[in-house]
């Protein structure tokens, strides 16, 4: 299904609340079949974004145009009735006394045929989200997972240009969620709904999104594919949000940041120029074979730090590192970081390891985290894309040894 033809579109919206919260400006567009997370912490304005597209807020500034036609601007409002869209709330607002059928086919006016033809079009799309055996159950003989898709079915089977989710997922256990939020994406999918969902779980996001906008403090601060964010973000907020990262406070010298774990090449930032590091626990590197000499691997020289501490984290392993600091006055001194790696690596503490810093991975900003200052590893590649993982070997004694750790830069 094309997907150039833009379904919602947002233009210089903005809102006051009474206390004080603002919407500054924000413009943005939604195509036909599209995905469209609204994500950021809370109270960033993403759910006031979502009610102002339904109706629910009134917009003080700018337009909200659907399927072509203004619906909304600072002079009139036509009312969520006569918008088409479907809203699916946080908590499902799944009428008690109705069953399942009766649920989906509330939302069926006199306009979708007789009463008979309503209640097949609810049947249809109760079975096509697999509540089929439940169609005469109520609310309250459901699962969580189940009124989800009750209130999903609800919204989808007036066939609506345009589907709303204000965190559907939220009320849901971790084991639960992660199943329903995968079959919620087929669904979708397979019926090429135009969906707007909010979330403030960025795995999530990225799961669900074909782009993502990321709001805060009710500004858009990037949208784009989960890749363009993760891979390619316009501020430190942006590279947190979506992963843990480690800090690290430099400066410019001679068209090089040097770092405890490497240096990177930047170009046209005046020398003595302060800026922000950070550093992904993916990127860095680790083997616990000791190399004397630093041997070069992937064509960057490792550098060897000490275990403090390896905690399994399930999927991945988690391993703090203690590595000396170079541009300390203090000889003794070393800086903490995270790396990550994939499966079960969990080296005894003290253990003596060689670490090669991905370049790929890292994102250099201005010292306030606002500005981006792409490096050259950046700029020559495609970015997150990891070096060959290092090959690890047996611990041995090593008289190259890591003093003990004084905190240096901040990890997420």
């Amino acid at each position: 299904m094309a997907r150039n033809h833009p379904i919602l579109e947002i233009a210089s919206v903005g809102f006051d609340a009474p206390g004080g919260f603002s919407l500054h400006d924000i413009t943005m567009s939604v195509s036909r079949g599209e995905i469209v997370c609204l994500a950021g912490p809370s109270g960033c304005g993403k759910s006031t974004l979502l009610r102002i597209v339904a109706g629910l807020e009134r917009v003080h500034r700018g337009t909200v145009a659907i399927s072509g036609s203004v619906v909304a601007d600072r002079w009139r409002a036509q009312p969520p009735e006569c918008r088409g869209v479907g809203l699916v709330f946080q908590d499902y607002a799944l009428f008690p006394h109705l069953t399942t059928l009766d649920n989906v086919k509330f939302g069926l006016s006199a306009d979708f045929g007789s009463a008979q033809e309503r209640k097949k079009r609810a049947q249809e799309t109760i079975e096509m989200v697999g509540l089929g055996h439940v169609a005469n159950a109520y609310p309250h003989q459901l699962s969580g997972g189940e009124q989800q898709r009750v209130a999903l079915a609800r919204v989808m089977a007036p066939h609506p240009p345009i589907i709303l989710l204000d965190e559907p997922f939220s009320n849901l256990d971790v084991c639960l969620r992660q199943r329903i939020r995968d079959e919620t994406l087929h669904l979708l999918q397979t019926h090429g709904a135009t969906t707007v969902l909010v979330t403030h779980d960025p795995e999530e996001a990225m799961f669900m999104s074909d782009r993502i906008a990321l709001l805060r403090d009710g500004q858009l601060v990037q949208m784009g594919r989960p890749t363009e964010l993760y891979c390619r973000p316009m501020d430190s907020f942006v590279a947190t949000f979506f992963g843990e990262a480690n800090r690290v406070q430099a400066r410019v010298m001679g068209g090089m940041i040097p770092t405890p774990l490497g240096s990177l090449e930047v170009a046209d930032v005046a020398d003595g120029t302060a800026v922000e590091v950070l550093v992904r626990p993916e990127g860095l590197l680790i083997s616990p074979q000791i190399t004397p000499g630093g041997q070069a691997i992937a064509g960057r020289t490792p550098i060897t730090a000490r275990v403090e501490a390896a905690r399994l984290l399930g999927r991945t392993s988690m391993i703090h590192l203690a590595v000396p600091d170079p541009q300390a006055s203090n000889a003794d001194a070393t800086v903490h970081f995270h790396a990550r790696m994939p499966g079960q690596f969990l080296p005894a503490q003290d253990t003596l390891i060689e670490v090669v810093f991905d370049p790929s991975q890292a994102f250099v900003f201005s010292q306030d985290g606002r500005t981006p200052l792409p490096h050259k590893a950046m700029m020559s590649g495609a970015p997150c894309t990891p070096l060959s993982v290092i090959t690890s070997g047996t611990p041995s004694p090593s008289e190259r040894t890591v003093p003990s750790t004084r905190l240096q830069s901040e990890s997420l």
